[in-house]
């Protein structure tokens, strides 16, 4: 049998093989500490729950419009508009099963083969994998550590543009380096953007994930709403990794083809789920309040306790649930590669992490060295634990 060889172009999320690594770990009796998966472990709030509970016993669990529920839509552009700043309709909005399905559909609505996008490395690996297997050709982008926060490589952006670039894939307040741009930052992407005529992917999953500050949308700026498809989800905000619920969101040309591509993927997302994002638009928000809390919480312990530990430094960022620290001196001294490093902590210590390798090809002339721990999925006692085993590792 010979498979398409499209196949040889189609990458993986590798968060997810080091979380196998780490159950097959845990499966021997040995302790595990994961901050590995950008998973929750705090619930969906309730009246999400019983919203869905609902739904099913009224019958919702049939067919339903390819785009989603007008309510869902509805409530949807409401949000966005009130977050956002921006005049979002619900023909702005197609529903999707999850955030990652518009990646794909956006690049298959936009790229032909051969032209190009600009994504940003390290960055959320499907990006990559999404432009290559539908015969786009990816062109990353890079970052620099700043005075508080990763900085964009602009020089990078703009040395790469041409005629045939497309699309440019924005991650704002960023997995896995938790990054967020600045207000100039942000009207530079814009003005290139427009200057150059780019549609504009602003994955957004990590929107309402803040500690201090507001977030800002690229879509609220002069000229953007028309060439920005916002990706939405609710796994985030509403711990909801698992229900597979999202949204793009953007210039109805583009959605009414992403809706089209819906009929002929899964025809719908599951209807009572989305009566679930309904009522987490626009019911009680006292249980994403909690949420976010406690990750807050856990983020000022990490955070702290990475920056003692001789050999890191990390920020501490506004927004996500990432920490990228700096790990260079610890690598070196160690004499150990990113591999070779993790899975020595992991039998050593249980602590279980991804690194930057995980996040796309490096970049040329890169000499940094980086983690990435999500403490979305690990409480505060948990996180005191393993980040002592891991300065005692790393002072061994």
């Amino acid at each position: 049998m010979k498979l398409a060889e499209r196949l040889a172009r189609l990458g993986t999320e590798t968060a997810f093989a080091v979380s196998a690594e780490a159950n097959a770990w845990a499966a021997q009796g040995n302790r595990v500490f994961p901050f590995h998966l950008g998973d929750l472990n705090l619930k969906t709030p309730a009246n999400v729950v019983e919203a869905a509970f609902r739904a099913i016993e009224r019958g919702k669990t049939g067919y339903c419009p390819n785009g989603g529920i007008p309510e869902l839509r509805e409530a949807l552009a409401a949000d966005v508009n009130a977050a956002r700043g921006t005049a979002y309709t619900a023909d702005s909005v197609s529903i999707q099963p999850g955030g990652k399905p518009t990646i794909g559909k956006l690049i298959l609505a936009l790229v032909d083969p051969g032209d190009e996008v600009l994504y940003p490395n390290p960055g959320f690996p499907i990006y990559e994998s999404q432009i290559e297997f539908h015969d786009g050709r990816a062109l990353p982008y890079g970052f620099q550590e700043g005075d508080t926060n990763f900085q964009l490589d602009l020089d990078a952006i703009r040395e790469s543009l041409t005629p045939r670039t497309k699309l440019l894939i924005y991650n704002d307040l960023q997995n896995p380096t938790a990054a967020e741009s600045s207000d100039e930052e942000r009207e530079e992407i814009a003005e290139l953007a427009r200057r150059h005529d780019l549609v504009v992917l602003s994955d957004e999953a990590y929107f309402d994930i803040r500690f201090g500050g507001r977030s800002r949308s690229i879509a609220s700026l002069p000229g953007m709403q028309e060439r920005t498809v916002i990706l939405y989800t609710f796994s985030k905000k509403y711990a909801m990794t698992g229900w597979r619920l999202g949204g793009a969101v953007g210039p109805r040309q583009i959605i009414d083809m992403i809706t089209r591509m819906n009929v002929n993927d899964e025809s719908c997302t599951t209807h009572f789920v989305q009566w679930a994002g309904v009522e987490a638009l626009t019911g009680d928000q006292s249980g994403a309040k909690e949420i976010l809390q406690t990750l807050g919480q856990r983020r000022d312990l990490a955070v702290d306790l990475l920056n003692s530990i001789p050999g890191v430094r990390c920020f501490k960022p506004n927004a996500s649930f990432y920490l990228y620290p700096n790990v260079t001196d610890v690598l070196q001294r160690k004499g150990m590669d990113y591999e070779t490093f993790r899975r020595a902590v992991l039998h050593r210590t249980g602590v279980s992490f991804c690194t930057r390798a995980h996040f796309g090809r490096p970049l040329p002339g890169e000499t940094q060295k980086y983690l990435r721990l999500a403490y979305s999925g690990i409480g505060k006692a948990d996180i005191e634990e393993a980040l002592k085993r891991l300065e005692r590792f790393v002072q061994e």
